[in-house]
This record gives structure tokens, C-alpha cells and sequence, in this order.
């Protein structure tokens, strides 16, 4: 595990300030609205619920949280990356320690109002964390391992699991409830979409005359590969070459300063990844 002092103060201080946006979020439209965000927070959250109306117990969210997150931390600490991890644990945390000593009074009672901007809020809080390469924890930390170490698509799951942890809310607390969070987590999965592109993946088409050299830089800048087919200008009926690759959208500027240093002739069309399958690769964890 290694070191980079500055850099790593700014993680810290990020993850800080995104635990504490997520808890002022739990607190104020969450709290006020009555409603459950997806993934471990959620189930935190739930869980409290029932504690309290079903057997009259107020259960600290900070303790729930991190029993939930256990098994989670240590797949994360094992197989992803420890310094990753140990963020993502800060960020479990704090988030818990802020939650259970802040009392604030609810912004507005208007339950589309708090859906909406309850929803950016958390988006706004998980963006931060992520980019500073770290997790809000829970299904994050499962999410990621299987996509890296096993290949497999975890959307479905993740899914799923946010699927019946609304089914069992709103039987327990009323089904508006449970409509009302589907609109808040669809908010805060578009706002997230939207602020953080790293996880997504765009498809180069590179018309040039130094396919060799193109291919060898994008490996170079992503350590992706490339596929080169030839290619005839249909105006002036002249032989070319186009280069075929997928890379993370977080590489897409450095790759294009690579392409324009080896041949600022060359045409470079570039469209978004919905869906692929295969071998990708992507930047371990630390």
C-alpha cells in the first residue's frame, strides 16, 4: 500500500465532506419524507424502522450500519484494495458518527420536493466519495468485486436487492413510502450518472495512417487494446486504416492527446458503450 501524502490528505478531507452530506441528507429530507435509499443505507435505515415501531427500540444507525457492512469491508479490504477500503470505512463511519449526534429540522413537508432533492443530495454526497476512488460501502464493495475479480454484470443484482427492499417497506410502512423512494433513488442514480462518468465506456473509431503507433499509445495511456481493420476513403479512394477500441471514459482526454501527438490528421469518432461483454479491463483499486 503505498503513499502519496498530499494526494491522500485530499481523499481524506473529501470522503469527510461526503459523509457528512450524506448524513445531513439522512437526517433532513430522508428523515422527513419517510424514505429508504438503496444499498446498505437503506437497509440500515429500514431496519431502524422496524426496531422502532415493532418493538418500541431506537437502534443507533451508526452501530446497525457497520454490522451490515462487515462482510462487505472485508471483501473489500481482501480482494478490492486496502487503502480503498480504509477510505470507504472512514467514509461508513463518519457518516454513522454524524448522523446519530446531528438533529435538524426538516426543510420542507412536501414529499416530491424532498424526493427530488433528497435524491441530488445523495448523489451529490456519493459522486464526492467516489471521486475520491472510495465507497459509500455496502453493495459498493460486492458490486466491485464481482465485476473485477469475477466478470459479472452486477446491475441486475444491485437491482434486485433495492427491488425488495422496497417490497418490504412499503408493506410494512405504506406503499406511497415506497413510491416516493423509487423516485428518489432514480434522482440520485441519474445525478450520478450525470457528475461521475469514470464507469462508463466509449467506443474510439480512429481513421489514420499510423495504426500501429495509435494502437501502441492507447495501450500506453489505458492499457486497453485495440483492433485495426483497414478502411478506403470513399472520396478520394485512398487506402486507410481505422483503429477499433473501448476505454473508460475517465481516459478519454489523455488517449485523444495521444492520438492528436502521433497524428493530428487522423479523424476520431467517438460513441458511448451500452453494453459489452468480454474482458475489460479496469484500473485495480488501491
Amino acid at each position: 500500500m503505498k503513499f502519496d501524502t498530499k494526494r491522500d490528505i485530499i481523499r481524506l478531507l473529501g470522503v469527510l465532506a461526503g459523509a457528512t452530506l450524506l448524513a445531513l441528507n439522512l437526517k433532513t429530507f430522508v428523515s422527513a419524507g419517510g424514505l429508504f435509499p438503496g444499498g446498505a443505507t437503506g437497509l440500515t435505515v429500514l431496519l431502524q424502522r422496524v426496531a422502532l415501531r415493532y418493538f418500541n427500540l431506537a437502534l443507533p444507525y451508526s452501530v446497525l450500519n457497520i454490522i451490515i457492512n462487515i462482510i462487505p469491508v472485508y471483501i473489500g479490504f481482501r480482494y478490492v484494495g486496502k487503502k480503498f477500503t480504509i477510505l470507504s470505512l472512514i467514509m461508513i463511519l463518519f457518516t454513522g458518527f454524524v448522523t446519530d449526534r446531528v438533529n435538524l429540522q426538516p426543510i420542507t413537508s412536501d414529499m416530491l420536493l424532498i424526493s427530488i432533492f433528497g435524491g441530488i443530495l445523495n448523489a451529490c454526497a456519493i459522486t464526492l466519495c467516489l471521486r475520491m476512488d472510495a465507497t459509500s460501502g455496502g453493495t459498493d464493495f460486492i458490486a466491485i468485486y464481482l465485476s473485477q475479480k469475477k466478470g459479472v454484470d452486477t446491475w441486475n443484482l444491485i437491482f434486485y436487492f433495492n427491488a425488495a427492499l422496497l417490497a418490504v417497506a412499503g408493506y410494512l410502512f405504506g406503499w406511497e413510502k415506497a413510491l416516493y423512494s423509487i423516485i428518489f433513488q432514480y434522482v440520485s442514480t441519474q445525478t450520478v450518472s450525470a457528475l461521475y462518468r469514470n464507469y462508463q465506456k466509449l467506443t474510439l473509431f480512429v481513421i489514420t495512417d499510423y495504426p500501429n503507433e495509435i494502437a501502441a499509445g492507447i495501450h500506453e495511456v489505458c492499457h486497453h487494446g485495440a483492433s485495426i481493420m483497414h478502411a478506403m476513403g470513399a472520396f478520394e479512394r485512398k487506402d486507410h486504416y481505422m483503429v477499433y477500441s473501448v476505454i473508460s471514459s475517465a481516459d478519454i482526454k489523455k488517449v485523444k492527446m495521444k492520438i492528436n501527438e502521433i497524428d493530428p490528421e487522423s479523424f476520431v469518432n467517438t460513441i458511448r458503450s451500452q453494453d459489452i461483454t468480454g474482458h475489460f479491463y479496469m484500473r485495480p483499486k488501491d
